[in-house]
């Protein structure tokens, strides 16, 4: 585990406890690519698959945590980051540990955003997230979030 990723396990277990509930770990950060890991057991519903609430947190604190650490990376730390809207859907089960993969947006999107937050303290930027299986590259969540920084 890398520096960022323990630093931010350690932020999403101290400011979000449900995450430490849910067993999230931060598997890495890597290529502005963020990977968290979700195990079955506490995540389990009725179907001995995992409940779609827990994959929906997984994938929007992927897009809020590969957000939390591009942002450190480049030395801002004056802002605040949520969630505002997000879309989900569901085309395969999880039946055992979960990924959630967050990758890098566009960078014309992303240069947008940074100059929207510079200009006006306030910013919005869509982020997408795959949950998949572990050990498969198969989508069972695809998640697209918008996510606020405000200052």
């Amino acid at each position: 585990m890398t520096c960022d990723s323990q630093y931010l396990q350690a932020v999403l277990h101290s400011d979000i406890p449900l995450t430490r509930e849910m067993g999230m770990q931060v598997l890495d950060w890597h290529g502005q690519c963020l990977r968290l890991q979700l195990p079955l057991a506490p995540n389990v519903n009725h179907k001995s698959t995992m409940f779609g609430g827990s994959l929906y947190c997984g994938a929007v604190l992927a897009g809020w945590g590969w957000l939390h650490l591009r942002l450190r990376e480049l030395g801002i730390d004056d802002g605040h980051i949520v969630i505002q809207e997000g879309q989900i859907s569901y085309p395969l089960p999880v039946t055992g540990t979960a990924v959630a993969r967050c990758p890098a947006p566009d960078e014309k999107a992303w240069e947008r955003f940074l100059a929207m937050y510079q200009r006006r303290g306030r910013a919005r930027l869509t982020l997408e997230t795959v949950v998949s299986n572990e050990g498969s590259d198969e989508p069972a969540v695809k998640f697209s979030g918008q996510y606020v920084l405000h200052r």
